[in-house]
């Protein structure tokens, strides 16, 4: 039973990463306003590498492949993020991203931390 546990933690965590990725493929125009108001210099440009970032590092994390560096990568990203777009933290659903945020940083921690378990590509013999 143990042994399953780091997987299902792995489907948990990484699947918030590769939804957002996907939802920004389709949203592309949208997601670059949004960035564009929150004072992101050249959007545009730095979208396509935020999309590869959470869909290969959530990938990463929930094949298990290179789960350590998949993890690290995904903790790169969150750290801007985090402090770009939810720092207001009188508005209470800022307050709630941010805290989420830092609760994804520190299920990231473990993976960098421990690896990623017994079933994955990484413990693959």
């Amino acid at each position: 039973m143990q042994k399953y546990i780091p997987l299902l933690a792995r489907i948990f965590l990484s699947a918030i990463f590769i939804k957002s990725g996907i939802d920004k493929i389709f949203n592309i125009e949208g997601t670059t306003k949004y960035m564009e108001a929150n004072g992101i210099p050249f959007a545009g440009l730095i979208l396509i590498p935020t999309i590869i970032v959470l869909v290969g590092g959530g990938l990463s994390v929930l094949l298990g492949y290179k789960a350590r560096w998949g993890a690290l990568l995904l903790i790169g990203f969150l750290i801007p993020a985090t402090l770009i777009f939810h720092t207001d933290l009188s508005q209470r659903i800022q307050e709630i991203q941010f805290m989420k945020n830092l609760g994804l940083m520190g299920g990231l921690m473990m993976v960098v931390a421990f690896g990623a378990g017994a079933i994955s590509f990484d413990e693959r013999k």
